[in-house]
């Protein structure tokens, strides 16, 4: 069996890959005004942020929403 998702356009980006585009692009406070998340209003750390996301899947949905529409 193969893994290959070739419809999935977030196919063999990492979760942390995709934060630091986001952040690079946007800087923490444009992703707070974009998400209304506080792990990107305090103290924001790519760290924090991936805990949090990797334990809440909505989050991660939006996250993964607002890369798609920037970068895809």
């Amino acid at each position: 069996m193969t893994n290959e998702q070739p419809n999935n356009p977030l196919h063999g980006i990492t979760l942390e890959a995709l934060l630091r585009s986001l952040v690079e692009h946007y800087h923490w406070q444009g992703l707070a005004e974009r998400i209304n998340i506080n792990c990107f209003k305090s103290d924001p750390s790519i760290k924090s942020s991936l805990k949090f996301l990797r334990r809440t899947p909505w989050a991660r949905e939006k996250v993964e929403a607002l890369y798609l529409n920037t970068f895809c």
